[in-house]
């Protein structure tokens, strides 16, 4: 067994801080909107980020959140399928479309599950009338950009790929919150609920028996 652990090193540690972990905590975070507690920091953290609102951010805000918008999502998962197609990589297009539009039916289907009303601590700039928890911006960034990291990691661009994902992820993920469009919990529950889906399809992707054994 620890022969084993040591072997597989890299992939246990991946199941527990990129899987387990994320799941665990959107469960915790998820328990709670089921059961229509008020989770406490997410009123002070609205209240905080709209503070800050101005006219100049106002506008930087909605030009950022609208990376994260459907038809952009759609459009850079198209291109990106697309890319990989061209190039044979069959089986690295075929885990980015289910990481992707995965990831999406997943939201659709936890928006309609939990039923979770939008704030309404203020007139957003940038109103929405669907359900709030997960965030599909949220969701939709971390399952394009995780997939593209995965897919980087074995080049020399696997560094520039997770600096870049991590910055316009949490960018779109804070626009959302500024616009007081969704709950910092919403945000959260969105991010980890695709970085475990992503990550799982990776393991289940990689864990394929070897001939030699028996």
């Amino acid at each position: 067994m620890q022969n084993w652990l040591l072997k597989n090193r890299v992939r246990v540690l991946l199941l527990f801080c990129g899987v387990l972990l994320p799941l665990l905590v959107f469960g915790a975070i998820a328990e709670d909107i089921w059961d229509k507690e008020t989770l406490r920091p997410d009123a002070p953290i609205l209240s905080w980020a709209h503070s800050w609102a101005n006219p100049q951010i106002d506008r930087w805000m909605l030009t950022i959140t609208h990376v994260g918008s459907p038809p952009l999502m759609f459009s850079m998962c198209g291109l990106t399928a697309l890319f990989l197609w061209m190039k044979k990589r069959r089986g690295d297009t075929i885990f980015f479309l289910v990481a992707t539009t995965g990831a999406g039916l997943l939201n659709l289907a936890a928006k309609r599950i939990f039923g979770r009303a939008r704030p309404d601590l203020w007139l957003s700039i940038d109103p929405r009338s669907d359900f709030s928890f997960p965030s599909g911006h949220a969701m939709g960034t971390m399952a394009l950009f995780a997939a593209l990291c995965v897919l980087a990691w074995p080049t020399r661009w696997r560094w520039l790929a997770i600096t870049t994902s991590v910055f316009v992820v949490c960018a779109v993920g804070l626009s959302r919150v500024y616009l007081g469009v969704h709950f910092p919990s919403d945000v959260l529950g969105g991010w980890l609920a695709s970085l475990s889906w992503v990550l799982g399809l990776h393991l289940i992707r990689r864990m394929r028996p070897r001939r030699s054994e028996s």
